[in-house]
């Protein structure tokens, strides 16, 4: 899917009947979840700025790269991370953008687990071969961190919603942005290190 198929199908999640959903958007807080994401993304969309750093840094890639953005709907992470790497992407017309779902074929996101989970979003960066040049996500190192924390102090799910959200919402992408001038001036050295 591109970005529009994505949005399309984001969407009809939400203009369905309640009786019509398929799991797992018939329980009601999944479908809340992604009520809520969609509101996110738009947001991010209309107010997500971009830094100059990371604006120059991919419009320096002269080689096609295809992004692969391995999501669900329901994925609070994702509505948070999407819309800057969409924008991020659009910068270049060398770069290519595909979303695939994680819980339907090709089941992609088995080859790329976090720490043995099937965490979401995971960017991954393919060169014009096919090959493997990085992959990114599930989300900022710092939230990670702060996510990690949260588990180990066995805080409530709806404690650590609340605080990823705030994370988020004080961030407002730079922290992604930066992982993804590394990532990015990575890419463009790998033909030359590897190529």
């Amino acid at each position: 899917m591109n970005f529009q198929e994505y949005s399309s199908y984001f969407k009809n999640i939400l203009l369905k009947p309640a009786t019509k959903h398929q799991p797992p958007y018939d329980n009601p807080d999944y479908l809340n979840y992604t009520k809520l994401n969609w509101s996110r993304m738009n947001r991010w969309f209309k107010t997500g700025k971009l830094s100059n750093d990371i604006v120059e840094i991919v419009k320096k890639i002269d080689q096609p790269q295809h992004w692969i953005i391995i999501t669900e709907p329901w994925c609070g992470d994702a509505a948070h991370n999407i819309p800057f790497i969409e924008m991020i992407a659009s910068e270049n017309p060398l770069i290519t953008i595909s979303y695939e779902l994680r819980d339907a074929a090709p089941y992609r996101i088995e080859q790329y687990l976090t720490n043995g989970t099937q965490s979401i979003p995971k960017l991954v960066i393919k060169n014009q071969q096919g090959k493997d040049l990085a992959t990114w996500g599930p989300r900022p190192e710092n939230c990670q961190k702060m996510y990690a924390e949260l588990l180990q102090e066995k805080a409530s799910f709806e404690i650590i919603k609340t605080e990823i959200q705030n994370w988020y919402n004080l961030d407002k992408g730079k922290e992604l942005q930066k992982e993804l001038e590394d990532v990015l001036a990575a890419t463009r050295n790998y033909k030359f290190n590897f190529g």
